[in-house]
């Protein structure tokens, strides 16, 4: 990407991290609404938020609550790949649908991937006929996420008083009811991963349902907590521009309250029990690498049981909760999330079996 492709650079006052937070509460409420619980009228914060949209520095992105379902196995993998090829193998898979989170990081690994998957077999399938047969990928290493504690959407930056928080959330329930998306969700759930504060005349032109439909929908999926909404900015005028994976090893029996301190933690973006020897992996965004050691010390005191064995810094999110970023953490496209399927890798597990059904 050259200098005359990125978009351009802004600077945020005050009002515009309230309307982020404000949007982090209540993605779709209208601008009436929003601008009450600002104390400015609806066109203003349009009119701001349309500034931050358009040039990428803020965003709202959405996911199916079902990807979070226990029977969905969340893997984090680490790839490494050949001297030279890492631009090309990220390229490769920037458009995985089951990619939540891909990026570039220090220490031992180049890229560190989030991904959801159906099941164990199909995560198998990905890494074996997928990732492994990529070109410019020299090895991996998958954990997979044994339970997700806390995750983007719930991170906030916490710039509204409790009576504009009030007046925009009203003490609705965070619970997922678990219903199971239909083909018509998930065709609307397509439609609203770009912008989900589209119309409900928009969406209803790219889903082909009538706009009475979709908005009936809409508030059904709203209120059984069914989609999962971030409003996120980008990180360098976020106030947190550094983000780092800790690996962490932890007794299981210390696991639920050493979580319950990570989780409330104003650093941590992501919280989850793995499957390997290091069974805890938490993301945090801090201010600056040398926030690292002082958040470090905070950990070592306040859950002297955890141990962390290894750390990586974010070089470049290239993608983040199904959005494709630039190098400063800023929106350039939305990839809507879902399920891995590729006919070229089903056709070489049917070649496998094959050889595997005759005797030898």
């Amino acid at each position: 990407m050259t200098a005359a492709d990125m978009p351009e650079s802004v600077t945020l006052d005050e009002l515009d991290y309230q309307l982020v937070t404000a949007l982090q509460l209540a993605p779709r409420a209208d601008w009436q609404r929003i601008g009450a619980a600002l104390g400015v009228d609806g066109s203003t914060v349009a009119r701001r938020w349309n500034r931050l949209y358009r040039s990428g520095h803020a965003w709202i992105s959405c996911l199916p609550a079902q990807l979070a379902i226990p029977s969905v196995v969340m893997a984090i993998i680490e790839v490494d790949c050949v001297a030279g090829r890492l631009p090309e193998v990220a390229g490769d898979l920037a458009d995985d649908v089951n990619i939540v989170t891909l990026e570039h990081v220090t220490g031992a690994r180049d890229l560190l991937i989030q991904a959801a998957f159906t099941d164990h077999v199909q995560l198998g399938r990905y890494l074996s006929l997928r990732l492994g047969r990529l070109p410019g990928v020299a090895s991996s290493r998958t954990q997979i996420a044994v339970t997700v504690h806390t995750e983007g959407s719930r991170w906030r930056l916490d710039r509204l008083s409790d009576p504009a928080r009030q007046a925009l959330t009203g003490g609705r329930s965070q619970t997922w009811s678990g219903r199971v998306f239909t083909d018509e969700d998930i065709r609307l759930f397509q439609a609203l991963s770009d912008d989900p504060r589209q119309p409900a005349v928009q969406l209803a032109e790219k889903t082909g349902l009538s706009p009475t439909t979709v908005r009936r929908r809409l508030d059904r999926l709203d209120a059984e907590r069914s989609i999962t909404y971030r409003c996120e900015v980008a990180r360098y005028v976020s106030g947190y521009p550094i983000s780092v994976s800790l690996w962490c090893a932890l007794p299981p029996a210390e696991t639920q309250r050493t979580v319950s301190k990570l989780s409330g933690m104003r650093e941590t973006r992501f919280c989850a029990t793995l499957s390997g020897a290091a069974n805890l992996l938490v993301v945090v965004w801090l201010r600056s690498v040398q926030d690292i050691a002082a958040f470090e010390a905070r950990l070592a005191v306040q859950v002297p049981e955890l141990t962390i064995t290894d750390r990586a810094v974010a070089l470049w999110v290239l993608k983040l909760g199904g959005h494709l970023l630039d190098p400063h953490g800023r929106n350039l496209r939305s990839v809507p999330l879902g399920f891995w399927s590729d006919p070229a890798s089903d056709a070489a597990e049917g070649e496998l079996l094959a050889r595997l059904r005759q005797p030898c």
